[in-house]
């Protein structure tokens, strides 16, 4: 019950109604319990004696119990359902917002489609849960305790019956419940797998259809979907059987009560009002009995997805400051010292290998490699987005893990070659990073990143809505868009890993030339496979296999690194100049 004690906290802010709730329930019980003695007062005494004057009274006070009843147990109702539907949001929310502070690692090893179901899926099942206790846990155990009581107090002979009864039903709850769980558990995980493959065909739609997988994609989600539903039945039918075999002894029991009742009766024993009511709290307590059951049986429901969503909310970031340092002005020295980075799990392959350079505030530094050299790997270290494995990175002297989080960030604006755009307006991605930018700012930075032109020549100009993930634009076009969300923040330290792959040539040259004019006092990272973007760098920096094989100039590396001359001469030969042009 770990899991269930670390939301436990969620929980609070909605007790008054998770109290009311049950003591509205306990009301419901007391005249649900009352009932059946009235029924035997109305059958022994009113009847029996041709008193309508008991049968009346006793009538009347059944209909107030009734009513009394249906109010208490509609307010039972509403409370679980504000107290359990606040909880759910409450630890929905306490989710997305612990999501937010993880590390690219932590959710390297969570998957979207896992965070997806345990954000949605898996806090249903709890809510219902805490519904389900809500309206049960008083409830249940209330009317097993006060059925079984009245029923020894009605009739102690037939009482007995509950002896053979009750364990009987306790054994197979409890058969039911630890060979659940487990079950629900891996249904969760089959869920995962299901969204996973949902998110993956729907993001990369145009890739199945541009290679005719379609019929694989449906395959591949057939077989996840069918996995899904052998293991819910696998689960369901577990569960199924206790249903039955809780009505076959409820049944059963009705039929020894009557059989010996009726025993009774014929010798003076009994009467059949008091068997009537000793009926009834029979099936008071075995309908107590089924009802624990199910809330039990939905406790391993519960506590299984429980467990899931507690291991996001315990998951700690990977990366943690140590510090909290901070600049009061940052000016964009950046210095690589002996930095060494490998993946989780790929330790001893490691993407980095002993990287050590600066830059200069101002200067403009590339970076050159063949895919998979580390390009990429190079420019996350520097705002933190994955921790190095060895050595050290700092910004104007200061290790980049004892800087507070503000002062990195803030300092660094990153656009990234894979475009990530949001729902809603062209000047609203532009101004993701500053929401509070005016108009003629969001220009300047379109402007800047050559997207000005294009954006006022669609319908709506900068108020153009985005279509999802960007649709409705060009690759080169949402590179441009990125680029000017990236401008705007005015970041000290700017990061272009390949963000111009899909940005014609002359287009590249004019950003270049926009930075340069605009940003001169800005050091800036540019991740690029065209040479034609770094022939003007002040440093390029030429990775090989993960190691640092040269760096210097154009100039200086066409004399001193052979590696820098071959990729230099390869894209001459294919036609790509200097000055931006073919």
């Amino acid at each position: 019950m770990h899991s269930l004690q670390v939301l436990f906290p969620y929980f609070k802010p909605y007790r008054w109604w998770a109290l009311l709730a049950p003591l509205c329930m306990v009301f419901e019980v007391a005249g649900d319990l009352m009932l059946p003695r009235l029924v035997q007062t109305i059958v022994d005494q009113g009847i029996a004696n041709n008193d309508m004057n008991i049968v009346l009274h006793s009538g009347i006070w059944m209909v107030v119990l009734a009513m009394a009843g249906v109010a208490t147990g509609g307010g039972c109702g509403i409370f679980a359902v504000m107290a359990a539907q606040g909880f759910g949001s409450d630890v929905r929310e306490a989710m997305f917002r612990h999501v937010q502070s993880l590390s690219f690692s932590n959710l390297d090893e969570l998957e979207t489609g896992g965070l997806i179901t345990r954000l949605t899926n898996d806090v249903t099942q709890i809510m219902e849960l805490v519904m389900l206790l809500l309206r049960a846990i008083v409830r249940a155990p209330l009317l097993l305790i006060g059925g079984l009581t009245m029923a020894v107090i009605t009739s102690p002979r037939l009482a007995l019956l509950f002896f053979a009864l009750i364990p009987f039903v306790v054994v197979v709850v409890a058969i039911v419940i630890r060979r659940s769980y487990p079950l629900f558990i891996k249904v969760q995980e089959r869920l995962d797998s299901l969204n996973t493959v949902l998110q993956e065909n729907l993001a990369g739609v145009r890739v199945v259809k541009a290679f005719v997988r379609g019929p694989y994609e449906s395959q591949r989600f057939g077989s996840a979907n069918d996995a899904l539903m052998q293991q819910n039945i696998a689960a369901v039918r577990t569960t199924a059987v206790t249903m039955p075999l809780v009505m076959l002894a409820l049944n059963a029991g009705i039929v020894g009560a009557v059989w010996l009742g009726g025993v009774n009766i014929q010798h003076g024993d009994m009467q059949v009002g008091q068997l009537i009511a000793f009926n009834n709290y029979l099936l008071q307590t075995l309908m107590a009995l089924m009802m624990l059951s199910m809330v039990i049986t939905q406790v391993a429901r519960g506590e299984a997805s429980a467990r899931r969503v507690s291991e996001v909310l315990e998951t700690q970031p990977a990366i943690i400051n140590q510090g909290g340092t901070d600049l009061a002005a940052v000016k964009g020295h950046v210095r690589f010292e002996n930095v060494t980075f490998s993946y989780e799990g790929s330790e001893s392959d490691p993407v980095l290998k002993n990287i050590s350079f600066e830059a200069l505030p101002g200067q403009t530094v590339a970076i050159l490699g063949a895919t998979g050299s580390g390009k990429s790997s190079l420019v996350q270290l520097i705002p933190r987005f994955y921790d190095v494995t060895q050595g050290r990175i700092t910004l104007d002297g200061v290790d980049i893990k004892n800087l507070s989080e503000a002062t990195l960030r803030h300092s660094i604006g990153m656009a990234l070659q894979e475009v990530v755009l949001f729902s809603g307006s062209i000047r609203d991605n532009i101004r993701y990073g500053r929401p509070e930018a005016s108009k003629a700012e969001i220009e300047a930075a379109a402007r800047g990143a050559q997207a000005h032109e294009f954006i006022e020549r669609l319908p709506d100009g900068y108020d153009a809505v985005v279509g999802q993930r960007g649709v409705n634009l060009s690759g080169g076009q949402k590179q441009r868009l990125a680029i000017a969300r990236a401008l705007l923040i005015e970041p000290v330290v700017l990061i272009l890993d390949d963000s111009t792959s899909a940005v014609d040539v002359r287009t590249e040259a004019r950003i270049q030339a926009a930075l340069e004019a605009g940003h001169g006092g800005q050091t800036r990272f540019i991740v690029a496979q065209r040479i034609s973007a770094v022939l003007n760098a002040d440093k390029i920096l030429v990775l090989e296999d993960g190691a640092l094989v040269a760096q210097g100039t154009h100039e200086e590396l066409m004399e001193s690194s052979d590696v820098y001359r071959e990729i230099y001469e390869s894209q001459m030969e294919q036609g790509v100049l200097s000055d931006g042009s073919e």
